[in-house]
């Protein structure tokens, strides 16, 4: 896969963060400059988002996660990982194929993939075509008030927008949502074998709590934690919250697995 694009800041155990599939490094700019006072916090665009190049083919959510754990190796040692939505899909594939590259998983507003329900699935599978018909910028404005709470400012919804807009674009965004209708981890969870933080936001109306339990009930010892009125965008939404508990789950989990290598 071509080269993908990353930001770092700060020194300390790394912090890895892996975006939703309407995200880029932007999604966490509030995680970043907070986190990078105790970690070393790293943020990737994923293949076919914002700086990084375009993949020549679709790579599947396994081909995502094999472009994680080349960065990881890059990296050189295991990491926290942090998956907000489709990246906590991906973050869940690379805890299966590779768990040594983990001191712990993160999960925030994440699914089991949209392969577990065929509706799901081709709902999944139309967005797609609308950002081929609609282009990015009717296409971002469209989705960015259901991705936050009832609660969120106009002008939150607006920088949203405007953002997601100048994040995605064709092929790469097609090729996430194939990988997300192609996925059901509902059969594998009790293979994720690192510590497991699960959050969710009471007013998550996309993936929602129920579904963030299943992943809870799901994964050997997880621990979950809702967060209050937040909607699917937690990271932007609460960044004080979901910093909070990325620091004090890395804390706890700091001695797990420090070199895979």
């Amino acid at each position: 896969m071509k080269d993908v694009h990353s930001v770092s800041k700060g020194s300390g155990p790394v912090v890895l963060l892996l975006h939703g599939i309407g995200g880029s490094t932007a999604s966490f700019c509030a995680q970043v400059d907070e986190l990078a006072q105790t970690h070393r916090v790293v943020a990737w665009d994923a293949p076919g988002y914002a700086a990084s190049a375009d993949p020549d083919a679709a790579p599947g959510l396994s081909g995502y996660a094999t472009a994680v754990a080349d960065l990881v190796d890059d990296i050189g040692e295991a990491v926290h990982l942090v998956g907000a939505s489709w990246g906590g899909v991906i973050a869940l594939q690379l805890a299966m194929q590779r768990r040594e590259m983990l001191r712990s998983l993160t999960l925030v507003a994440a699914s089991r993939g949209s392969g577990r329900d065929p509706e799901a699935a081709d709902r999944m599978r139309q967005r797609a075509e609308r950002l081929r018909e609609q282009g990015a910028e009717a296409f971002a404005r469209e989705r960015a008030p259901r991705l936050l709470s009832p609660a969120a400012v106009p002008e939150q919804v607006e920088q949203v927008a405007i953002q997601m807009a100048a994040d995605i674009r064709l092929p790469g965004y097609a090729y996430a949502v194939q990988s997300m209708a192609e996925t059901d981890h509902s059969p594998r969870l009790a293979e994720v074998a690192v510590p497991t933080l699960v959050l969710c936001g009471t007013q998550d109306t996309v993936t929602g709590p129920e579904e963030s339990k299943a992943l809870a009930n799901g994964i050997p010892e997880a621990v979950y934690v809702s967060v209050e009125g937040g909607g699917h965008l937690l990271p932007q939404e609460k960044p004080t919250s979901v910093n909070t508990w990325i620091s004090c789950f890395t804390h706890i989990t700091r001695n797990t697995q420090r070199l895979y290598r």
